[in-house]
């Protein structure tokens, strides 16, 4: 650091975290409130990734403050490591324990919700020991829980409150995620009974055929089939039971080959 130049954060914590060391009891509280002080925007940033969940901004920066303060108390230099990457997993881990509690939208099962509780409670320790951010597989041996039961409780943050369909699929493209989303098109189920008809209905005489058009696709009455073919009510009745009967078993026999 040349003369003149305040030092960095990173510094100064670090200067603070040395004197807290040997200091009294009454000096390590005024030494903390400092800490405190001088990285509060580290705290917000570390919310950053949790807003528009649901809950405020101001109740989310609250909350990340406490995580601030339990991690300038629970951080022990002599192991080395920078504060920030203590203070990061400490700060976010009781962002997330505030979401368990109070902000969930879909609850996931207990047992997910219980892993994640155990997960919060370790992740600033193991931070500390490794020097970066612990891996599923080490936090699996850590709490003695299932590896892929550890990434799934991972992955559960995103039930605090699922995106909204109409939101933009990326920052720089306005187009509503909902439209990349796959839907059923009732044009799929017609263009597959026309395939399954169409030899089936083939196969039929002229006149059973003009019966059909008649009644399923005109929406033609009994009394006007029988009109049009020269018979009566009561006989296009008899005539579409038939030939309903025989429809379905060739429907049967095209399906199962």
């Amino acid at each position: 650091m040349t003369a003149g130049t305040a030092p960095s954060r990173s510094d100064e914590t670090a200067r603070l975290f040395a004197l807290r060391s040997s200091a009294t009891a009454d000096e390590r509280a005024e030494l903390d409130d400092q800490l405190i002080r001088l990285n509060m925007a580290v705290a917000v940033d570390a919310t950053r990734r949790f807003r528009g969940r649901g809950i405020a901004t101001d109740d989310l920066e609250q909350v990340a403050y406490v995580g601030l303060v339990k991690a300038v108390k629970g951080f022990d230099p002599e192991r080395g490591h920078d504060f920030l990457s203590f203070a990061i997993p400490t700060i976010r881990g009781e962002v997330r324990r505030h979401f368990r509690d109070l902000g969930w939208t879909v609850r996931p099962p207990r047992s997910i919700q219980e892993a994640q509780t155990k997960i919060i409670a370790c992740e600033g320790e193991l931070y500390q020991q490794l020097g970066r951010a612990p891996r599923p597989s080490e936090i699996a041996d850590h709490l003695g829980l299932d590896r892929e039961l550890v990434i799934e409780a991972l992955g559960a943050s995103g039930c605090f409150a699922p995106a909204s369909l109409d939101a933009p699929a990326h920052e720089e493209d306005d187009d509503p995620m909902g439209r990349r989303l796959g839907f059923h098109d009732e044009g799929f189920d017609l263009a597959e009974a026309r395939a399954v008809l169409a030899p089936v209905l083939a196969k039929l005489s002229r006149r059973e055929q003009l019966i059909v058009e008649m009644r399923f696709f005109r929406g033609c009455t009994q009394a006007q089939i029988g009109e049009a073919i020269g018979v009566t009510q009561m006989q296009v009745s008899r005539l579409l039971t038939r030939l309903m009967a025989r429809l379905r078993e060739e429907l049967d026999v095209t399906l199962a080959a």
